[in-house]
């Protein structure tokens, strides 16, 4: 649970004291109101397509993974550095009951070296690319700037440009502290 605190005016005007936590709701977070996703719009996006996510073990890239399964795309390329974390999605979504008829292809490798993803993008005929791979601990970044600079910049350089050169349908960018 995330719980904001009274406003120092608040308290120091005797109108709240410290105590007095209140949950925060995602609309406050959003600063609008949530929009629940029109499936018959992403479904055609999807369905029967090769849908490549890097990033695919960290949070947001595993998400998206179980979340595009749902819509029964041909094949999911799971892109990722990280061998525990590729692992670990793979075996989730090849368990998983939506996974029967689709090919879930695990991808360990980095995302920056260009010539190894023109050809597993290649090889894997994709058609979207769901772009989640980044550092997103800005307090390592900020220690380690080249390895930044090199993972969540030129990583976007080296989909886009690897995208453009095999004239891939979409290229999905997520990005959260990028």
């Amino acid at each position: 649970k995330v719980l904001k605190i009274p406003s120092i005016e608040e308290i120091t005007s005797g109108k709240a004291s410290i105590q007095e936590l209140r949950p925060i709701s995602t609309k406050e977070l959003l600063g609008r109101e949530s929009v629940k996703p029109d499936y018959n719009l992403i479904r055609p996006g999807i369905k029967g397509l090769n849908i490549c996510v890097t990033g695919a073990g960290g949070s947001i890239g595993s998400e998206l993974c179980r979340q595009i399964l749902k819509f029964k795309p041909n094949k999911i390329i799971l892109f990722e550095i990280s061998e525990p974390s590729l692992y670990q999605i793979h075996q989730e979504l090849t368990m998983a009951k939506e996974s029967n008829q689709v090919e879930i292809i695990p991808i360990l490798g980095d995302i920056t070296n260009i010539k190894f993803v023109e050809q597993v993008f290649k090889k894997n005929s994709v058609h979207i690319i769901f772009n989640a791979a980044a550092y997103k601990h800005v307090p390592l970044v900020e220690v380690n700037p080249i390895s930044g600079i090199k993972n969540n910049v030129s990583a976007i350089n080296t989909v886009c440009e690897v995208a453009n050169r095999l004239n891939i349908l979409k290229v999905v960018h997520i990005s959260t502290d990028k």
